[in-house]
């Protein structure tokens, strides 16, 4: 694409203010042309400087594997053949839902050189790109003209969940400080019998499991602590359909899900567990068998990277069918999902409430911002009129009231479900998937130390 640039716009002008001079001397029209003629020459010259797009060779360099959320690094290798210098403008592809678009890079080429411009972006959201083009503008020698040239430069990226929550919660787990990502330590109500290691005695430890002849070493008490059972199933089935699409801070329920998933599967597999995933909306997007070993996450990192959620109704049906089929063990099944309506909710209940006795059900109700917002926001203090109407505060207008009002009215109903589910056996947590990781965590690990698996 050539366009003209400011200069010409500047140089143009000066024969159209010389053209409304010959209103007062008709004489003078043979300058007036000439200065179009000299205009047009020089325009027409400059013209033939601009550069073949053939001169030009772009190629990036990058690692084709990328974490939503974290910081990645691009090269792009710009190759100039021909035996002039340029100052370019350089702006690589960036599909939607890879990063924000920015500002164009700004680089010299030498004349039959190679210059390497390095940026980074940031992924917004999981899935496979496709990045085709590479944009390079550029100037005329005297600057009257612009080009912009698209050089084909076809390479892939997959962005996969965030992955850094994992890694922190690694690194805490070794230096024993996972409390401070809100993970509580839950005591073992009874020992199982494959010694693990001695430590030293607390209060809430049993007689029983004091080593006497550990503490007549050490001079101080001293407990054996035992292995909880290993071996045990975990198995993920996470909704992706028309309740898991709605977004905070570019978020979405489903991203939320998938992060927390793949860290409790982490510290499942550390623990010698068995972790498996299954993905569904109206149909079984993704089935990842229940496994263990050091692969195993690598397996479910790459099964889940470019699920998107979609607007159909999930098949509750479907999915715990499949999980019957496959998965005749007692297993953990965590299913993390949103109701709002009553045709969900019934669908939910009924297969979760099946489940009691052969499984142990754990239903993660993710809830959605916006709505608690409209009854949290309100607030209980501004329905008194002494308050909403003291100086400096505004009172709810009747728009607002009512949206708060239904909101507490979805929220009841909600809160109904959850208390259905508990009563007939079925575990439950309601929270916000920004901070759903730590109490889910928590969560397996008192279901492992009470042996409730």
């Amino acid at each position: 694409m050539i366009s003209p640039g400011r200069i010409l716009c500047i140089l143009a002008a000066v024969p159209l203010v010389a053209t409304i001079l010959l209103y007062f001397e008709p004489e003078a029209w043979p300058f007036v042309l000439g200065l179009d003629a000299v205009v047009v020459v020089l325009a027409l010259g400059d013209l033939l400087t601009l550069p073949w797009r053939k001169q030009f060779r772009v190629r990036r360099e990058f690692a084709h594997i990328a974490t939503r959320g974290d910081k990645h690094a691009f090269t792009i290798v710009l190759e100039n053949r021909s035996r002039r210098t340029f100052d370019v403008l350089v702006r690589d592809d960036q599909p939607p839902g890879l990063a924000e678009e920015g500002k164009p890079l700004a680089a010299r080429l030498p004349a039959q050189s190679r210059n390497r411009i390095h940026y980074t972006l940031v992924p917004t959201q999981r899935g496979s790109f496709t990045l085709e083009w590479v944009w390079i503008q550029m100037q005329s020698r005297l600057g009257l003209w612009t080009k912009t040239l698209r050089l084909p430069a076809n390479d892939s990226l997959r962005v996969f969940p965030a992955l850094k929550q994992i890694s922190r919660y690694a690194l805490y787990a070794r230096l024993n400080r996972m409390s401070l990502l809100g993970v509580r330590k839950s005591r073992r109500i009874q020992s199982d019998n494959e010694f693990e290691r001695l430590r030293d005695y607390s209060p809430d430890d049993q007689y029983r499991s004091i080593d006497w002849r550990a503490t007549s070493r050490r001079l101080k008490l001293t407990v054996r602590d035992f292995q909880s059972n290993q071996s045990q199933r975990v198995v993920f089935l996470i909704d992706c359909g028309r309740m898991m699409v709605n977004e905070h801070a570019g978020q979405s329920l489903l991203d939320g899900a998938f992060d927390a998933a793949l860290t409790l599967a982490y510290i499942a597999l550390s623990q010698h567990d068995e972790a498996g995933l299954l993905c569904f909306s109206d149909r079984i997007l993704r089935w990842i068998p229940p496994g263990g070993g050091k692969q195993q996450l690598n397996r479910m990192v790459h099964a889940v990277h470019d699920v998107q959620p979609e607007w159909v109704e999930s098949r509750y049906d479907q999915a715990f069918l499949h999980l019957q089929a496959h998965c005749r063990k007692r297993t953990l099944a965590i299913l993390i999902t949103n109701v709002i309506d009553d045709r969900n909710a019934d669908q939910l209940k009924a297969h979760m409430i099946n489940m009691v006795g052969k499984h142990l059900p754990l239903a993660v109700l993710l809830r959605d911002r916006e709505l608690f917002q409209q009854v949290e926001g309100l607030g209980p203090v501004q329905a008194d009129d002494s308050v909403a109407n003291a100086p400096g505060t505004a009172a709810p207008t009747d728009r607002e009231m009512f949206q708060a009002g239904a909101a507490a009215d979805i929220l009841c109903w909600r809160h109904q479900v959850l208390t259905d589910l508990r009563h007939a056996g079925v575990l439950t947590m309601d929270t916000y998937p920004q901070s759903l990781t730590a109490p889910l965590v928590n969560e397996y690990l008192r279901i492992k130390s009470q042996h409730l698996l």
